[in-house]
């Protein structure tokens, strides 16, 4: 049975995808902040580019990281 199957014969499917989607949209406006940010201080203050880079990449990764936890308890609240 497919992932998809199982999302659309569960009764709480459609509140989890609702879930889901907020994780993702969530995640993708938390993203979009940190790399504005980034580029207005590397716009301010050049020198310091790798430092700034690296403080963004880290903390771009653990917004991925908690998003990627939401959807999968979406998804497990189905199951």
């Amino acid at each position: 049975m497919s992932l998809l199957a199982v999302l659309l014969a569960s009764p709480t499917a459609g509140v989890a995808a609702i879930g889901a989607g907020i994780a993702a949209i969530g995640a993708g406006l938390g993203i979009g902040k940190i790399g504005a940010s980034a580029l207005e201080s590397i716009a301010r203050q050049p020198e310091a580019t790798g430092d700034i880079r690296a403080n963004m990449i880290v903390a771009a990764a653990l917004v991925e990281g908690v998003a990627l936890f939401a959807v999968i308890v979406c998804l497990l609240a189905v199951l």
